[in-house]
């Protein structure tokens, strides 16, 4: 079974804004803090933001004030907001559990150029 999957990258420009959706399995949805990560070329994945459960929310320093993370109960579904993007935010987008992570999935790819 597919528990998370993410969609919603595409290519904009510096400035722009992007929302990234991540569908996640409901029994996953219910109990754990999901996080969306990222990995841009050669570096190492980041966590950028993560949603518990009950709806509380923590950002990476270079995000805050940027991105939103929210979640929808009746869909299944945690979304990141990306607004005033920049081009060090080109990476792989992805979503996962926070704390015991699972199988990682094909990621949305986010690209920030002019």
């Amino acid at each position: 079974q597919v528990q998370f999957v993410e969609s919603g990258g595409g290519l904009v420009q510096p400035g722009g804004s992007l929302r990234l959706s991540c569908a996640v399995s409901g029994s996953i949805f219910r109990i754990y803090t999901i996080g969306w990560y990222r990995q841009g070329p050669g570096k190492q994945r980041e966590l950028v933001a993560d949603i518990s459960s009950g709806g509380n929310t923590n950002y990476a320093d270079s995000v805050k004030g940027r991105f939103t993370i929210s979640r929808d109960s009746t869909k299944n579904t945690v979304y990141l907001q990306m607004n005033s993007l920049k081009p060090e935010d080109t990476a792989v987008y992805y979503c996962n559990r926070k704390i015991a992570n699972m199988s990682w999935g094909q990621g949305t790819q986010v690209t920030v150029s002019s």
